[in-house]
């Protein structure tokens, strides 16, 4: 499990928030999750439930974690992360399967692997047992809006393409033909595929802007180096 943590240092606290929503967004950035994010995707209404479930676990055990980062022996951290998550696991099962039984049927064992789900496991890790509470449930929201904005890029378009509906809801017309292998596993990863092609197409539009910037800042300053030169 690699989980990245990039911009070492002190960050504000809106920093810590938003860099799981995008810029260390835990699908599309660093690829965590993603069996998760293949499997329940088919639908709206399952990718909004596994987001928001998601993101409680991540709330429940990061406030848990870092509450008692101290006393916790390193030897045992990692099994003591694990019991910690699966007990709001437990808790985020029940729920979903009181409100929403259908959703929750649909989601099937996905729901108790998120107890070894990587982002969960690895924001404890990598995060809320080396912060303060505040900041740790910060990162929590960040990541668990991250990670349900990326179901919900997955989600929307393959309901609409597959079934022509949106939350049930049909959108695209009597005539339309629905794209069935959209809602099927091959679509899952198509739409992966996708997005991770445009994420990194721009990063790295990115990343040369910022090179074309470096290079005209220092043939600038060069430039102004020269009369002082010639003047000397």
């Amino acid at each position: 499990m690699v989980v990245k943590d990039r911009g070492a240092g002190p960050k504000t606290s809106g920093e810590v928030l938003l860099r799981g929503v995008w810029r260390e967004n835990p699908v599309l950035m660093q690829t965590l999750g993603l069996c998760s994010a293949l499997a329940v995707t088919n639908a709206v209404e399952n990718s909004l439930a596994m987001g928001l479930a998601t993101t409680g676990v991540l709330l429940g055990s990061s406030l848990i974690v870092s509450t008692f980062r101290r006393w916790i022996p390193s030897q045992v951290r990692i099994s003591t992360y694990i019991l910690i998550i699966a007990t709001f696991v437990t808790v985020a099962d029940m729920v979903l399967e009181s409100l929403v039984p259908t959703i929750h049927k649909a989601l099937g064992p996905y729901i108790a692997l998120m107890v070894t789900n990587c982002i969960v496991l690895g924001r404890q890790e990598a995060f809320a047992s080396r912060n303060p509470v505040g900041r740790s449930v910060l990162d929590a929201l960040g990541s668990g809006a991250g990670f349900t904005l990326a179901l919900l890029m997955m989600g929307i378009p393959r309901e609409v393409l597959g079934n022509g509906t949106f939350m049930g809801v049909n959108v695209m017309g009597p005539r339309f033909e629905p794209w069935v292998v959209m809602i099927l596993p091959p679509g899952g990863f198509l739409m992966i595929g996708v997005w991770l092609v445009l994420v990194s197409w721009r990063e790295q539009r990115k990343a040369t802007a910022r090179a074309r910037a470096q290079q005209s800042s220092a043939a600038a300053a060069a430039i102004n180096r020269e009369p002082r030169e010639v003047m000397a």
